[in-house]
């Protein structure tokens, strides 16, 4: 089976908002008082990429597993209900 616009069912469909998921993750940061460059070498991850995801502008998932290890936290406590 493939996947087209024509079998795609929109309302079992979810988007996440990658600024939920960025406000997620920037309070989450600052709740355990770390500063970018500590949640950056604390998951392997660059600055530049810490603050893309803090920005919005990516939401990798590989990434934001890595962060919410870093944080202490499980996955889902990063996406909106």
């Amino acid at each position: 089976m493939s996947i087209s616009l024509n079998n795609l069912d929109e309302t079992k469909a979810t988007v996440v908002s990658t600024i939920n998921i960025a406000a997620a993750i920037k309070n989450a940061r600052e709740a355990v008082g770390y500063s970018i460059d500590d949640l950056a070498v604390t998951c392997g991850l660059v600055v530049s990429e810490i603050q893309d995801v803090e920005s919005g502008a990516d939401a990798d998932p590989a990434k934001l597993k890595r962060i919410a290890a870093a944080l202490q936290l499980p996955i889902t406590e990063l996406l909106p209900e």
